[in-house]
């Protein structure tokens, strides 16, 4: 059986592409380095982390990118032996505006090296490209900026020419079903005589599903499926999974359909999603006329693998995973790590400087959308621990390191070490909610010293709970916080009915370092572990 969410934590807008016996799932990655999440697999059950594409600033600049901009979306294909890689990277979403200029790398196999990007269009974003013989195409959201207009101006195809690797000729609007309204994340697929348009409905959140259509054109005019939605919990909230939608489908060697498709774990119903957007499968049955189905229309824990056999070496899902510690002892961050708007570099961060050690330069504050150092992984269980040791020496009250439990530049827990006005060594915890800032200074805990010291946190449901290790077993730090916070729901702020700021990347668990003083002052960080509870 696959059991669902078969990629756990913030791994939306799935992009299921199959290349001979290997299915691949490419996910949106948003600010985070690198971009473009990849996972392989032979079975649809077993799921491989690869990393991701995008690992350099040739390939991806996220500079400035607001929270939840960046990447946005991607899409991945195969022609001509080739990857073909479509990916927007945002950098604007509020007020209104969409600057989502879109890109295309390639490459000969799925872990690179991937060419440098070419630039396409920035009319709008959700854009993938659809082979269809000889010929590529396009497609888009196009998005509409004039008030009164809603946002989107329909969809779009053009032409792509493979060869000259660029768009040729103008774009040509898509003749959508009747009162279609907003749809995004337009995927393009040809079945005998019929074009089908897979597409996003309803918004991101609770209204979310996924819609088909066909022509026996490529531009239509399309023709809902009658039956109604492929997929989607919209009017079930009950369900475990809820936000069913944004998906894209894949054939098995021996002719079985599956779809993937993002959904969310709410912490109560309708409630809020700390764990972000989720990938999972489903299987879809092709009836005598000709539309697809899921078994049941609805997002399921559960569903029937399609019995492939399966590559060796591929950890599980859908269990408690063991304990994953990462003693920095290998030349490069594993793939279950991520950095925040810039590529790990020398200048901020090393595993050489001292071995068996990650050493953080002290980065920007968290307002700056450049220039952070935080190196952090994606929460995937909604009961868990992380845990790290961390040797720092700070000298002023500019000086912090620590772990966090973030969600976005507006969002955060910080359980730190700085120093107080009289250059003593402290521990103290920071908290940002919603851009306002609060820092527990009496409650902070003086420190021996400059040994080494292993800091923690504990996520239970809507709780979570800091804690520290001088040497003599672990203590609790600080009260019971609000878990939340760190929410796509509590991310999102808006301004008079314009969009503020975005909700798409669920939380995340790291190590972080400041140098407010701008010296890049280093600390070491050791041991890093996470865990699911039990």
């Amino acid at each position: 059986m696959i059991r669902n969410p078969v990629l756990a934590g913030s791994h939306p807008d799935p992009s299921l592409l199959r290349v001979g016996s290997d299915f691949y799932l490419a996910t949106s990655t948003f600010e985070w380095y690198p971009g473009v999440r990849l996972h392989h697999s032979r079975d649809l059950v077993h799921w491989r982390t690869l990393g991701g594409a995008l690992d350099s600033v040739r390939l991806l600049d996220l500079s400035g990118a607001p929270d939840s901009g960046g990447v946005w979306a991607p899409s991945l294909s195969h022609a001509d032996g080739l990857f073909h890689l479509v990916f927007s990277n945002v950098s604007t979403y509020a007020g209104g505006f969409t600057d989502c200029p879109n890109h295309l790398v390639t490459a000969p196999s799925i872990e690179g090296p991937w060419s440098d990007p070419v630039p396409l269009h920035a009319r709008g974003f959700d854009a993938s490209l659809f082979h269809d013989g000889e010929e590529s195409w396009l497609v888009n959201l196009v998005h509409d900026w004039r008030p009164g207009h809603g946002g989107s101006a329909g969809l779009e195809v053009t032409r792509y020419d493979r060869a000259a690797r660029r768009l040729v000729g103008e774009p040509r609007p898509v003749l959508l079903p009747p009162q279609a309204g907003w749809i995004e994340g337009p995927n393009l697929y040809r079945r005998g005589p019929w074009y089908y348009l897979l597409t996003a409905d309803g918004g991101t959140g609770y209204r979310h599903q996924v819609t088909v259509s066909r022509s026996r054109s490529l531009t239509g005019p399309y023709e809902r499926d009658p039956h109604g939605p492929l997929i989607t919990a919209r009017d079930h909230p009950d369900l475990p999974l809820q936000k069913a939608g944004h998906g894209s489908l894949a054939e098995t060697p021996d002719g079985q359909w599956y779809l993937a498709y993002l959904v969310a774990r709410p912490h109560g119903r309708h409630g809020p999603c700390i764990l972000g957007r989720e990938t999972a499968l489903a299987p879809v049955t092709w009836g005598p006329d000709d539309w697809p189905r899921t078994p049941t229309g609805l997002p399921e824990p559960t569903v029937q693998a399609p019995g492939l056999p399966a590559a060796t070496g591929h950890g599980g899902t859908g269990q408690a995973a063991p304990a994953e510690t990462d003693d920095f002892d290998q030349p490069a961050l594993g793939p279950d790590w991520s950095t925040l708007r810039r590529p790990p570099a020398p200048d901020w961060l090393s595993l050489t400087a001292r071995p068996s050690h990650l050493r953080l330069h002290g980065g920007r504050s968290p307002q700056s959308t450049a220039g952070q150092s935080l190196v952090a992984r994606r929460i995937t269980d909604g009961r868990c621990a992380f845990e790290a040791a961390v040797e720092y020496r700070p000298h002023g009250f500019q000086h912090l390191a620590g772990i966090t439990a973030y969600y976005n530049s507006r969002n955060w827990y910080f359980l730190h070490i700085t120093a107080d006005d009289r250059g003593r060594p402290v521990l103290c915890l920071a908290t940002r909610d919603r851009g306002a800032l609060t820092v527990d200074e009496a409650g902070r805990h003086p420190l021996p010293g400059s040994g080494r010291l292993r800091l923690g946190l504990d996520l239970d449901g809507s709780e979570l709970r800091f804690r520290h290790d001088t040497g003599a077993g672990w203590r609790p730090i600080g009260p019971v916080l609000d878990a939340t916070v760190l929410s796509d729901e509590h991310a999102e702020e808006s301004d008079g009915g314009e969009i503020r700021a975005l909700g798409f990347t669920g939380a995340f668990v790291g190590l972080w370092a400041w140098d407010l003083a701008g010296g890049g002052h280093p600390a070491d960080f050791d041991q890093a572990t996470y865990r699911a509870a039990p």
